[in-house]
């Protein structure tokens, strides 16, 4: 985890989902927060047969994400000092080659908030020499090899939330989080044609930000968004003041007012 506030809620989450686990799969998982202070947890983690968890914040393992600078008589950070070092009481042991050694699948909580490459945290977390990464986030950075998706429509569809509130939009044959476009209003004027006021997702060289634009027939939104990919295709054909809707080229469209999670699919 990228830090202890999300440590503490992956920790409550793992004591929620426990009994649901081992009523799907017939083995409770058991888990633990990485304490320097308690390193005997890592003979367990290391020794048990079962399914082990060990929880951990990149802060528990490197302030300064480096390993020369995390040992004993140099500068650096507490309990990075004592995972990189061997220790008396843990029968002259570093604490990273003990976990090293167990190949673990390291899942990554919020990676994005992790560096890329050849940062200094992504060095530092290959050092726990991992089985294989799992990137786990809603909002990815950089996307690698797509193993599950859990959007909002199917959250909803397996009954893992009780209600979806949409800003009100309308896009047909599209899953719930792959395009976001809102259609705020219609603009009537007796000296022109019909315009669309709508929301859409505009890249920058600071990243992705939402903004209103004012559109006419044959406006092409890949333009208008700064060429993002989820808009390609989405030039406008129609703007219809009487029924609130706005017609794409590709078949799509979108509609004025409010709507349920039923809009997403048209």
């Amino acid at each position: 985890m990228p830090s202890i506030a999300i440590r503490e809620g992956v920790k409550k989450s793992f004591e929620i989902t426990a009994d649901h686990f081992m009523e799907c799969y017939g083995k409770k998982a058991r888990f633990f927060v990485y304490n320097s202070s308690n390193l005997n947890q890592l003979d367990s983690f290391s020794s048990n047969s079962g399914i082990n968890v060990m929880i951990i914040n990149t802060q528990a393992f490197a302030a300064s994400m480096n390993e020369d600078k995390n040992v004993e008589g140099r500068k650096g950070d507490a309990a990075a000092r004592i995972i990189y070092t061997k220790r008396d009481e843990f029968g002259s042991r570093r604490p990273i080659d003990v976990i090293a050694a167990n190949r673990p699948i390291l899942i990554l909580d919020e990676p994005q908030k992790m560096g890329k490459g050849d940062s200094a945290t992504q060095k530092a977390l290959r050092k726990f020499n991992p089985l294989f990464t799992l990137n786990y986030s809603a909002t990815h950075a950089k996307q690698h090899n797509l193993i599950y998706v859990l959007d909002a429509l199917d959250a909803y569809n397996k009954r893992l939330v009780k209600k979806i509130e949409v800003k009100g939009f309308e896009v047909r044959n599209l899953r719930g989080t792959d395009k976001y476009l809102y259609l705020e209003s219609i603009i009537i004027s007796p000296k022109n044609p019909p315009r669309a006021k709508v929301e859409l997702e505009v890249k920058h060289q600071s990243g992705t930000k939402r903004e209103f634009h004012t559109l006419d027939v044959s406006d092409n939104l890949y333009y208008r968004s700064g060429e993002m990919e989820q808009y390609k295709g989405f030039v406008v054909s129609e703007i219809d003041p009487i029924t609130g809707v706005v017609s794409f080229t590709n078949g799509d469209t979108i509609r004025k007012g409010g709507c349920d999670w039923r809009c997403i699919r048209g």
